[in-house]
Order: C-alpha cells, then sequence, then structure tokens
C-alpha cells in the first residue's frame, strides 16, 4: 500500500484559514469597487488588518484584535482609531454571513466627537518658499524639483483636492483651452476647472520638462516621479510634510510630524476666494454655489463652513447682513 499520505498540520489548517480569509476581504472589495466605491485606502488598510491577524495566528475576525488593530498608531487621534475600526465593521459584517464566527465590533466600541480642524491659510511668502524648497529635491534626470513644485503650485491656486490632482491624466489637462477634466472624484463626480492663462503657462512649461525627460511614459499620468511612474499620493503627502519641516512650517520629526496640511492648500484657495469677493463688494450669496461646484463640493454647505471657520470672514459675512439689514429698515 506504500506509505501514508501526510495529514495536515495545524499550522497547514492555519495557513489554508488565512488565505481563505485574504480571499474573503479581496472578494468584499471587488463587491463595493462593483458599485462604486473607491477603497484605494480601505484596501490597503484592510490588507495590512489581515496581516495583523495572521501575525496573531487568528483565522477569524474577533473584537478584540480589531480593536487592538484599530488603535494604531497609538499618537493618532481618536477619530482615526474609530475610522480604522468602522473599516473593519464593514469588512466583518459582510464576512459573518459566511464565517458565522466572525466577531462584529459594535457600533460606539471607539467613541468619538468629530472636530474639524480650523484651516490653515498659507500666505504668498509661506507658498513661495515652500515651492522654492523644491529645489533641493535630490533628482537624477532633475524631474523630481519640476513635479514637485508644479503639484504644489497647482493645489495653492486651484484648490484640487491632492488624489484629484495626481489623477489627472495628460489628456485631461487641455493646455489650449486652460481646463482640466477632473474624473475619479472623491465623490465620484466629474467636473471642468478652468484655470489662470499664468496657472496654464506653468502647466504647459512642465509638459515640455516631462516630455523631454520622457518622451514615451509608461503611464498616461500627468505628473510624474523621477522614474516616470505616476506620483503616489503617500509620495506627495510625505514630501510636502518634509519640505514643510525644512522651511518651518512644521517641527522636525522622523515622519510627517504636526502642523499645516497639503490640504490646506485647498483650504487656502477656498477662503482667500470668498476673502476677495467679500472685500470687492461681490455677492458671496449667489456666488457661492459656484465656488462649491469649483471646488467639487457635494453640498454648498461644505463651502459655507469656510464662514464660521476663518475669523476675518465672519466678520466681513456679519458685516454684510448688518449692511443688508439697514438698507432694509431705511
Amino acid at each position: 500500500l506504500g506509505s501514508p499520505l501526510p495529514c495536515p498540520t495545524v499550522a497547514g489548517h492555519r495557513g489554508w484559514a488565512m488565505s481563505e480569509l485574504r480571499d474573503a476581504l479581496e472578494e468584499y472589495l471587488a463587491v463595493r469597487r462593483s458599485l462604486g466605491f473607491d477603497l484605494r485606502l480601505p484596501a490597503s488598510l484592510l490588507r495590512n488588518f489581515v496581516s495583523f491577524l495572521e501575525a496573531n495566528e487568528a483565522t477569524y475576525i474577533t473584537r478584540a484584535l480589531a480593536v487592538r488593530w484599530a488603535e494604531q498608531p497609538r499618537d493618532a487621534q481618536p477619530f482615526t482609531w474609530a475610522g480604522r475600526l468602522g473599516m473593519v465593521r464593514r469588512f466583518a459584517r459582510w464576512r459573518s454571513v459566511t464565517d458565522p464566527r466572525t466577531e462584529v465590533p459594535p457600533d460606539g466600541l471607539l467613541p468619538y466627537r468629530y472636530h474639524r480642524n480650523p484651516p490653515y491659510i498659507y500666505s504668498d511668502e509661506e507658498i513661495e518658499r515652500l515651492l522654492g524648497a523644491t529645489a533641493e529635491l535630490p533628482s537624477a534626470n532633475g524631474l523630481k524639483a519640476c513635479s514637485y513644485s508644479t503639484l504644489f503650485g497647482l493645489l495653492s491656486v486651484t484648490g484640487l483636492r491632492v488624489s484629484e490632482a495626481l489623477m489627472l491624466d495628460r489628456a485631461d489637462v487641455d493646455l489650449a483651452q486652460g481646463i482640466l477634466s477632473i474624473r475619479r472624484t472623491k465623490f465620484g463626480k466629474s467636473r471642468l476647472v478652468p484655470v489662470h492663462r499664468s496657472t496654464g503657462d506653468v502647466l504647459e512649461s512642465y509638459d515640455e520638462q516631462r516630455t523631454r525627460v520622457f518622451p514615451h511614459p509608461a503611464t498616461p499620468a500627468f505628473f510624474l516621479s523621477e522614474r516616470g511612474g505616476r506620483i503616489t499620493e503617500w509620495s506627495a503627502r510625505y514630501t510636502f510634510a518634509k519640505l514643510s519641516q525644512r522651511i518651518g512650517l512644521r517641527a522636525p520629526a522622523k515622519g510627517h510630524g504636526r502642523g499645516p496640511r497639503i490640504h490646506d492648500m485647498r483650504h487656502r484657495f477656498a477662503a482667500r476666494t470668498l476673502l476677495q469677493w467679500y472685500r470687492t463688494g461681490i455677492d458671496v450669496e449667489r456666488e457661492l454655489p459656484r465656488l462649491a461646484t469649483y471646488l467639487g463640493h457635494v453640498h454648498v454647505n461644505e463651502t459655507y463652513w469656510y464662514l464660521e471657520a476663518v475669523p476675518e470672514l465672519l466678520q466681513l459675512a456679519t458685516k454684510r447682513l448688518v449692511e443688508k439689514a439697514e438698507e432694509v429698515s431705511s
């Protein structure tokens, strides 16, 4: 009869279970993507969560391990922990249908009250110093400094989300008309963003530079890394943080550190636009929906937030209301 077949070991069963959990995660992500969800960050985090389960030799999702994973890094804000746990909760609910052992973390397990950070409004001088610092970025072909200088400059004068700028393909940048086609946005809506002629000139100059370095890039991306690929959002945020530390906008730190964020470029654009409108007597209430559309806000209330978040804007808005009330009563 020959030698008996080897029996599966406990470790073998565990490895099979882990493979099954990973397969389940990929199926879950595929289903949600088919429904139109953009899961770049959740997908990365959930794969990290499954690796965490593997490291702890767990073959299914447990409440205790979900909380332990969610509460990383330890110095993060509570809303970050709650957000991470929320991603696991949604996956666990889906997984519990096929694996009844799954423990779904209940709502409110990591409670928090969200406090929206007040915007940091960069000055022109700070933007100039930031763009100037890009010249010091090491690069074998010189493209890195040009890419980041153009990217950060574009964010400061258009209010684009960094993800929107990085997802621009060359075909989305109409240099002749000065129009950017924003696709695959945060909320799945596309829009056209016109830019000033001076901004168009900078984009055209960058396009010529990137074409000289990479005449036939392997990616359709407009913003290219020095290796010719699309710049990742992680790289952009990290580069921004390190340059901010170099010019004193952030305290020195091993990683990103704390301080003004790249997203504050968007706040700067919105706040400065509103300030200019108030100072020049433009009817802000009439124009606000246009600004909301330009920024890609789903609700105009998101744009109204700036009136409360920026003290000078709140003062100007209050003054305008008082003046209107006086006109009506006179």
